[in-house]
């Protein structure tokens, strides 16, 4: 199961999603054709719900290429439906080597220095 949460304009949006083998399948497709056209995405099932939020995590990051701790962790915070869970994704990205973090004035800087897709 995966869980969004987060806002749509002003309206709070808490999202659940559960997917069995075949909805994984049907993913993995989309995102293999997604990647033929270009388009950066990792494939196939990943082995668990932890896993798959490290690699939507450290896409994030990519993306951005570069968040303020507060504003990566309220992020991650949505993205895993936790509190708990954003602060263990933070501080994996911490220790990545593909994460470089800048500790200069009020918060700290995580820049993605990791493939850039």
């Amino acid at each position: 199961m995966l869980r969004i949460r987060g806002t749509v304009g002003d309206w709070p949006v808490d999202l659940s999603i559960e997917m069995d083998e075949g909805d994984w399948a049907q993913l993995g497709a989309q995102l293999q054709v997604a990647k033929a056209e270009g388009v950066a995405a990792p494939v196939g099932k990943p082995a668990n719900q932890d896993d798959a939020l490290w690699q939507i995590s450290k896409e994030l990051l990519r993306k951005a290429g570069q968040l303020s701790g507060p504003d990566l962790l309220e992020q991650l915070e949505g993205l895993s439906g936790s509190a708990s869970a954003g602060k263990r994704l933070l501080v994996r990205l911490r220790h990545s080597a593909e994460v470089k973090v800048l500790s200069g004035g009020d918060t700290p800087l995580y820049s993605w220095v990791g493939p850039k897709a």
